[in-house]
C-alpha cells in the first residue's frame, strides 16, 4: 500500500516547472497569437469553450426557427406563445500536441530566445493542425456543386482541368443558400474559404472587387481578399485539394467553402483549448541537465450544425490542377 499524490498530475506543477507567472502567460499569449492567424476554417463556426469535467464529449446547441404566426390576434384574448425548440448536436474531442527538444549547449550557445522562436514555430503548427480539424469535418458537407466548362458536370471523377471556378457557380451557390434561409455571416454576406489557385481563376472576372475597395480596415476577415455579389472571399494555402482516388486522372480538386451563419461550430483554443508547455533543464530522466522541452497540446473538434447553411464548390484550374499537391 502506498500513497498516491494527485498534485502531481496538476497541469501547473507538471508542465510549467519554475516559470513565473507572467513568463507563463508571456509565452502562451505568443503561442495564441502565432496559431490564430492560421485558423482560417474556425473564424466563421460558432465558438464553444472546451467542457471540464464532462468526459470527452461536448454538446453544441442547435435553435430552431419559428413558425409563421398567420393566425389574426382576437381582441382581448392572450394568445398561446411559443416556446424555444432546442436540438443537441454531441462531438467527441480530441487531444493534439507536438513539442520541440532543446539541448543544454543550444541553449547556452544560441544568440536568439530558443523558446521564444521555438514557441512561436509550434504556435503556427498548432494553428495548421487544429485548422486542418476543421477543414476536414467542413468538406464532408452534403451539398456539392461542381464548376463545369459549359456541359454539365455531376461528380468529381468527371471534371476536367477547363472546369474553373466561375461568377455562375459562385451566384449559384449563393442562390442555394438564400433559399435555405441562411443568414449572412456578416449582415447578409456570406464567406468562401478559396484557395490560391482557385482564386487566380475568379480574381480575373469583370465582377470581382478587391477587398480594399469596400472594407475598412477593421471590418476585413483574416485573410480576405475580395468579393462576388454578396460573397466575400477568404484565400488559404488550407484550403482543401483533392488529389487521388475519385478525382479525374493527373488532376487536382479544389475545394471552395461557401458559409452562411451558424452552419457549424468549433472549440475554442482560448481557456484550456490550446496549452503552452515548458520542461525546465533536468526533467525526467535527465541526470546531467541536459535537456529541456517547449510543447503545445489541444483539445479539438468541430461539428457541422445546418448542412444546409453549406456548400462545397469543387473545380480544377487550367493552369495549377497538375502541379498542385494534395492537402
Amino acid at each position: 500500500m502506498f500513497k498516491l499524490n494527485l498534485r502531481l498530475f496538476d497541469t501547473q506543477v507538471t508542465t510549467q516547472g519554475s516559470l513565473s507567472a507572467e513568463m507563463k502567460t508571456f509565452y502562451e499569449d505568443t503561442l495564441i497569437d502565432s496559431a490564430e492567424p492560421k485558423l482560417v476554417h474556425d473564424q466563421f463556426g460558432d465558438k464553444y469553450p472546451i467542457p471540464k469535467n464532462n468526459g470527452k464529449t461536448i454538446e453544441f446547441r442547435k435553435y430552431s426557427p419559428l413558425a409563421k404566426a398567420t393566425t389574426p390576434l382576437t381582441e382581448g384574448v392572450t394568445p398561446a406563445g411559443n416556446s424555444l425548440s432546442v436540438s443537441t448536436i454531441t462531438a467527441t474531442v480530441d487531444q493534439y500536441g507536438d513539442y520541440i527538444k532543446l539541448s543544454d549547449m543550444l541553449e547556452l550557445s544560441a544568440i536568439d530566445n530558443n523558446v521564444v522562436q521555438s514557441t512561436k514555430l509550434l504556435g503556427g503548427q498548432s494553428g495548421r493542425t487544429l485548422d486542418t480539424v476543421t477543414r476536414e469535418v467542413l468538406n464532408a458537407g452534403t451539398n456539392v456543386l461542381y464548376a463545369d466548362n459549359g456541359t454539365e458536370v455531376l461528380s468529381r471523377a468527371t471534371l476536367t482541368k477547363d472546369c474553373a471556378l466561375n461568377v455562375d457557380i459562385i451566384f449559384r451557390a449563393a442562390a442555394q443558400l438564400e433559399a435555405m434561409n441562411a443568414d449572412g455571416v456578416d449582415g447578409n454576406e456570406y464567406v468562401a474559404i478559396i484557395h490560391p489557385y482557385a482564386a487566380y481563376d475568379l480574381m480575373r472576372c469583370e465582377e470581382w472587387i478587391d477587398v480594399h475597395k469596400y472594407a475598412a480596415p477593421e471590418n476585413i476577415y483574416n485573410g480576405e481578399i475580395g468579393k462576388l455579389g454578396n460573397v466575400r472571399f477568404v484565400k488559404s494555402t488550407e484550403a482543401k485539394i483533392f488529389k487521388g482516388d475519385g478525382c479525374p486522372a493527373g488532376l487536382a480538386v479544389f475545394s471552395t467553402i461557401v458559409l452562411g451563419a451558424h452552419a457549424y461550430a468549433v472549440t475554442e483554443i482560448t481557456g484550456g483549448g490550446l496549452q503552452h508547455i515548458v520542461k525546465q533543464l533536468g526533467y525526467g530522466d535527465d541526470p546531467l541537465n541536459q535537456r529541456s522541452s517547449v510543447g503545445w497540446k489541444a483539445i479539438k473538434t468541430a461539428e457541422i450544425l445546418t448542412q444546409e447553411y453549406m456548400v462545397r464548390i469543387e473545380s480544377c484550374s487550367p493552369v495549377y490542377s497538375a502541379k498542385a499537391e494534395a492537402n
